[in-house]
């Protein structure tokens, strides 16, 4: 497992890191970072490969927040398909820009917690639509009584499904 920290630290949590400021609210400057984001992710993985060896179908990105989000995007902009995608408490950036760029349709599955108020649960609902209607074989788990973070029963559900991936 790798599991790479956002490249900037995290204006809202300071002991945080952060792939993109969303303490502006900007929708475009947000596209523009998290695009930025995408190229050091793609370099990263890149390295990861070329140093073991590896092809995307054996790789299976996973994110919290917004690595949730960025796993989505490059998931599904790739030039060759991942193994899969596992999101917990994310969403999707933009999903005009995204829909512009898909390559793959990666399987994904995503989790969230039903009482989450940084990234509304929502946005999995939204994101599920997204991914039926751009034929992304999509699996969704909402979590009760669940804020935002990875209890137990999240790790379980996408460790199960991720076994269930690499057979």
């Amino acid at each position: 497992f790798i599991c790479p920290n956002g490249h900037e630290h995290c204006v809202i949590n300071p002991s945080g890191f952060q792939w993109f400021d969303l303490t502006k609210d900007d929708p475009t400057y947000i596209l523009e970072q998290s695009l930025k984001a995408e190229k050091k992710l793609n370099k990263l993985i890149n390295e990861v490969k070329n140093e073991f060896n590896l092809e995307n179908s054996k790789i299976c990105l996973s994110g919290f927040s917004q690595g949730c989000m960025m796993s989505i995007n490059l998931g599904l902009t790739s030039n060759d398909k991942y193994n899969c995608i596992v999101g917990f408490s994310g969403k999707i950036i933009d999903q005009n820009n995204l829909k512009s760029r898909i390559k793959v349709s990666t399987s994904t599955l995503l989790i969230h917690g039903d009482l989450d108020q940084v990234v509304s649960p929502n946005f999995m609902l939204e994101a599920k639509d997204f991914l039926i209607r751009n034929n992304v074989e999509i699996e969704t788990y909402l979590i009760k009584n669940c804020d935002h973070h990875i209890p137990n029963e999240a790790s379980s559900k996408a460790l199960n499904y991720i076994l269930k991936k690499i057979k």
